[in-house]
């Protein structure tokens, strides 16, 4: 259950960082109140996933997940940059995390 934790710490982490585009500096009452809550789940899900997996290992999944997750979004839906260079390093990122799983014990 702590991957499963973990890999949904990261889905929250993903909606928090986009909902901090919504609220216009916390002047938004709803943006604000999902990115609240958003955050809040990430955190609760990352203290559920750290019983089970070490912390560095834990934390820099985490942060992986959602960075990843926020530039490929700005990507799809905001029309950010989708270079070759910046694909190639969130490829980066992607088999860094994946090793960390891999040799996670």
């Amino acid at each position: 259950m702590s991957w499963m934790h973990l890999f949904l710490a990261g889905l929250f982490e993903i909606a928090f960082a986009l909902g901090l585009k919504h609220t216009e500096g916390f002047t938004r009452v709803w943006p604000s109140v999902f990115t609240a809550l958003a955050a809040a789940a990430s955190l609760w899900l990352l203290t559920r996933a750290l019983q089970g997996i070490p912390l560095g290992t834990a934390y820099a999944i985490w942060t992986g997940i959602g960075a990843v997750g926020v530039a490929l979004v700005g990507m799809t839906w905001f029309g950010e940059n989708a270079s070759p260079m910046r694909i190639a390093c969130l490829a980066m990122i992607v088999v860094g995390v994946a090793g960390l799983k891999l040799l996670a014990r």
